[in-house]
């Protein structure tokens, strides 16, 4: 087969012999995309190791609970849930984000997009089966797992079964959506690896690039239907990603004890879920930018703009945080009452108020401060937002399943003092919640060592596509409204203006 249009290398520099037919923008893109994959730095290895260890050390710590049961964990008769509970639901919840952001951009056919979905979508690919695994501590004895996969074990009532259907469902739409892009990626990527380059991974990556792109040739047929298809998921991906936080939502929402049995819920893990999730895609971004010298490619103003829509969810989620005190405040019955008043000021009043300022006021106050509103001041409230939401997700999960349903009238709160269950953190859930920290960016680290980290044929096909010649420093630019308030993406050397209007607000470090 022969090679795809423009797919032998770029500057002597990187390795990659021969030069690119185009302007040296498109270069730099090859460059920049698969410098991941062709070079090591001096970095990845003993971040690699370090992060391994910090895995094995989660995975020593459930070898223990499986031979000590769940009590090694802290769970007892009086805290039946507690944190892989809270760790299922938000693994799962920030995985939402990478896959909707990317979707939404591909809809809205955002043109600043193109640098920014490679890294989201890996995002979401890597998150989802590591929420997932916390279904096997939560079950504490791993054998149990068969009861989800093997019909004869179906118990078609309980929302486990159900959460897990959807989430499996959820993971193959994800894969496709990852997928997909790769196509064209994967025929150029071929090119650009030296003939005399040996080594198992080097094997690894001719083999994957030759399956995933090895009937690609780029002609306006494939693209249509490449396109086509990444429309269609990037549609579907949006509602399925709405069902699966709803399904997960339903294990708390359909049970009968205060705390738990709310109808809000539904849409309540939704919109936590694309709160959290955006925080990780702005933090997966700054990250790849500073590491692998992306800065000419991801802009400051890419982060601040998902740091809008950050905070527009943000604003959501303590609407509806409000809501839900409010009502169960509000009605005064026994149960609720008792429970609000414990998250509110009683024992739980401390992991509750720092979630709210943490992650509610703090990242509203950066974006509506003109000197805050800048990359790293995003990075920050996104930082936040992350760590605040789990200790919020811990809020939800511990006060309720640590509430007595047996009553007395006798106390103020219509339970008897000191009649509630208590939940103690060991070392082996804080061990296991690390490790599922640290195999999230180890997992990334492992797929950019054999994928391009920038969707090459989409970037080159958007600036081909659009590009029209500058009247001023020979600088191409993208063709659209070039009012006042467009803002420009840098693709490559050379800074483009696109028709997505955004006021000029950054603060300094963004307007540069």
């Amino acid at each position: 087969m022969s090679e795809p249009r423009g797919t032998t290398g770029a500057g002597e520099h990187t390795g990659i012999e021969g030069r690119v037919d185009g302007p040296p923008a498109l270069e730099e893109v090859r460059v920049a995309a698969m410098r991941p994959v062709l070079e090591s730095p001096r970095w990845w290895w003993p971040a690699v190791a370090v992060l391994g260890a910090i895995v094995v050390a989660g995975i020593v710590a459930w070898v223990v609970q499986v031979g000590d049961g769940l009590g090694a964990a802290g769970y007892n008769n009086t805290a039946f849930w507690a944190v892989y509970e809270a760790d299922l639901v938000a693994f799962i919840g920030v995985s939402y984000g990478g896959a909707v952001v990317s979707a939404i951009l591909r809809i809205t056919k955002a043109t600043w997009r193109a640098p920014l979905t490679r890294i989201a979508e890996a995002t979401a690919l890597v998150t989802l089966p590591v929420g997932m695994l916390f279904i096997v501590p939560h079950l504490g004895s791993p054998w149990r797992i068969w009861e989800l996969v093997w019909p004869p074990y179906w118990n078609l009532s309980s929302p486990i079964l159900w959460d897990f259907f959807a989430v499996s469902t959820y993971l193959l739409a994800t894969i496709v959506f990852f997928y997909l892009p790769l196509i064209p990626d994967a025929a150029i990527a071929r090119g650009l690896l030296e003939p005399g380059r040996r080594g198992l991974r080097a094997r690894v990556c001719r083999r994957l690039y030759q399956t995933l792109g090895d009937r690609w040739d780029g002609n306006p047929s494939q693209r249509r239907m490449l396109h086509a298809a990444i429309g269609l998921v990037a549609i579907m991906i949006i509602p399925m990603a709405v069902s699966v936080h709803s399904v997960l939502s339903f294990a708390f929402a359909s049970s009968s004890r205060p705390g738990y049995a709310e109808t809000i819920f539904p849409v309540y893990f939704v919109v936590a879920a694309l709160y959290t999730g955006v925080a990780l895609v702005v933090l997966s971004l700054a990250a790849c930018r500073r590491l692998y010298h992306l800065e000419a490619f991801i802009h400051p103003r890419h982060l601040v703009r998902l740091g809008f829509l950050l905070v527009a969810f943000g604003a959501a989620y303590l609407y509806l945080t409000f809501t839900e005190y409010l009502i169960d405040g509000y009605s005064g019955t026994t149960g609720n009452a008792a429970w609000v008043r414990q998250v509110l000021i009683g024992r739980y009043w401390i992991p509750f108020w720092f979630y709210f300022v943490a992650a509610g006021v703090v990242p509203l106050v950066i974006m509506a401060v003109r000197r805050l509103r800048t990359g790293r001041g995003v990075v920050v409230a996104s930082g936040l937002v992350v760590f605040a939401m789990w200790v919020k997700r811990l809020v939800i999960v511990i006060p309720p399943a640590t509430e007595p349903l047996v009553r007395s009238p006798l106390a103020a709160t219509g339970v008897l003092a000191g009649n509630w269950g208590t939940y103690h953190f060991t070392w082996v859930p804080i061990a296991i919640t690390i490790a599922a920290t640290a195999a999230i960016p180890l997992a990334l680290l492992i797929v950019f060592r054999f994928v391009p980290i920038l969707p090459i044929a989409e970037m080159e096909e958007l600036a081909a596509g659009l590009e029209e010649p500058a009247e001023t420093a020979g600088a191409p630019v993208l063709r659209g409204d070039q009012g006042p308030g467009s803002a420009p993406v840098v693709i490559g050397a050379s800074s483009f203006r696109t028709s997505v209007s955004l006021p000029d607000t950054t603060g300094k470090e963004g307007a540069r």
